[in-house]
């Protein structure tokens, strides 16, 4: 699962890495971006051009009828992502890639660590981003949905959701899954609209390499939404 991640970079210096235009207003930093916050998702259109753009995270299908569902939709497993009728039609032609500055996971508590108000052992949370600090090419899907019980004029709400997978070694230590992290080679095979070949896209839906990423533990604010800032990924 991947449940909070950390974007900070800005629509341009995602533009410039992704080889793509802007096309969003800033988001501004969040180092806890939790469920139908709005992320930053890079799209492409048939003729390979690539734009920044702004989703919703947590997918609404066409035929959701309320927005809540999308609190619901923050993951596609990868390995049913294209039998299940929520996610089956945008694997074919409204897949993304979202960028991240890294994702939280969370370890069990330890004797002598934080506690909760219940009186339990604190989950402890953790930093993983790339090794060499570059941004994670998260593979996505998205799709456009309007409340139909608001009539015609209503506006098209942009929605997405992260795949995940079974994780590598690393993150292994704290969850059993984790993003689909794209490299640089795929990214054109992955945003293409045209690209409907199913197998050939499920075999990108594969663990990171083991040494890719790197953890790190941090503080439990982060357990807080209302946490946003910086210090939220430095070290304890």
């Amino acid at each position: 699962m991947c449940g909070r991640f950390v974007s900070s970079s800005s629509p341009e210096r995602i533009a410039a890495y992704f080889g793509a235009d802007v096309t969003v207003e800033p988001l501004g930093e969040n180092y806890n971006v939790a469920p139908t916050n709005d992320i930053y998702g890079v799209v492409a259109d048939a003729d390979g051009h690539r734009e920044v753009q702004a989703f919703m995270w947590g997918l609404l299908p066409v035929w959701a009828k309320e927005r809540k569902l999308g609190q619901k939709m923050i993951n596609a497993r990868a390995e049913t992502v294209a039998q299940k009728p929520a996610f089956k039609g945008v694997f074919k032609k409204h897949r993304c890639i979202i960028p991240m500055d890294g994702f939280y996971e969370w370890a069990p508590g330890v004797d002598g660590g934080p506690v909760t108000k219940a009186g339990k052992l604190a989950k402890r949370p953790h930093f993983i981003r790339r090794v060499d600090g570059e941004p994670l090419a998260v593979a996505g899907l998205w799709s456009a949905w309007r409340d139909r019980d608001a009539g015609e004029g209503a506006p098209w709400l942009h929605t997405a959701t992260v795949i995940t997978t079974n994780a590598n070694s690393t993150v292994a230590a704290l969850h059993n899954r984790m993003p689909v992290l794209l490299p640089k080679a795929m990214w054109e095979i992955w945003l293409d609209p045209t690209n409907q070949n199913i197998d050939m896209l499920a075999g990108l839906l594969v663990p990171a390499p083991d040494d890719l990423l790197t953890l790190r533990e941090v503080s439990t604010e982060v357990n807080n939404v209302r946490n946003k800032g910086p210090n939220l990924i430095a070290p304890i």
